[in-house]
């Protein structure tokens, strides 16, 4: 109790006992009336600030998470640009999924799927090589566990989308796997991510570079082989929309 900030129990109990002995004798002490004007100040006033402060806490929440999104978006933003003009300037050469399929069995090239975990566990491209360029992130500090929050409220519990971390270790497994003069298709779920991924790829002197327009949320179920137990175009979503998905295509 004192620890919330109320007056202990035993201090609470002798004013009632006090305030029942003052009742019955009906001799009024002057030292026990203040102490029970001070018990019910107390317990008035303390509840009414604490949430007052809880208040403030959130909306300084609420402004770091927009400025976060607001900076998140110029960047993007910024970086879109420079991903279009390599697919411009022929650095990375576009395929549709099917394209990308033709290329896979006929020519043997390797598609690299560049997803979080959380889309690939649910469907992947036969023969497939799954390095993440961002995955569901695991820090604790204070910064991301407000952008936790805020993505829940603001819909995470509706579309099940985890908050992603950049995944430091990505060029290195890249560079483990593959020769640079590697023909890589690469690959996510709405084909954002894998341009991100050709830049860095490009950057670091892989020069064969395919990227899969659309995503894989664009292929049919003809277009490239699949394994995982689900279509490609539920593999991006998660929560009450996957679950609804699911029942409007049943």
């Amino acid at each position: 109790m004192e620890a919330l900030g109320f007056p202990s129990l035993n201090s609470h109990t002798i004013s009632c006992s006090s305030f029942q002995k003052q009742r019955t004798t009906k001799i009024p002490c002057q030292r026990e009336h203040f102490s029970s004007i001070s018990l019910l100040s107390s317990l008035k006033l303390r509840p009414c600030y604490r949430p007052f402060h809880f208040r403030r806490s959130a909306t300084r929440m609420q402004a770091d998470n927009e400025d976060y999104e607001l900076k998140q978006m110029r960047d993007v933003a910024a970086a879109k640009k420079r991903w279009e003009a390599l697919v411009r300037e022929g650095k990375v050469k576009a395929l549709t999924p099917r394209e990308a399929g033709y290329a896979i069995q006929l020519s043997n090239k390797t598609l690299l799927d560049v997803r979080p975990s959380t889309e690939h566990k649910k469907a992947w491209v036969k023969g497939s090589t799954w390095i993440p360029i961002f995955d569901v992130g695991k820090e604790f500090d204070a910064g991301t566990l407000s952008r936790k929050f805020m993505s829940f409220t603001m819909g995470g519990w509706w579309s099940g989308v985890p908050t992603l971390s950049y995944n430091s270790q990505f060029l290195s497994k890249v560079d483990e796997k593959f020769p640079k003069d590697t023909d890589l298709i690469v690959a996510c779920q709405k084909g954002l991510r894998s341009l991100a991924a050709c830049e860095q790829l490009y950057n670091a002197g892989y020069r064969n570079l395919f990227w899969v327009q659309g995503g894989l949320e664009a292929a049919e179920e003809e277009d490239l082989v699949r394994e995982g137990p689900q279509p490609f175009k539920f593999a991006g979503i998660g929560g009450v929309s996957e679950f609804l998905g699911k029942c409007n295509n049943l």
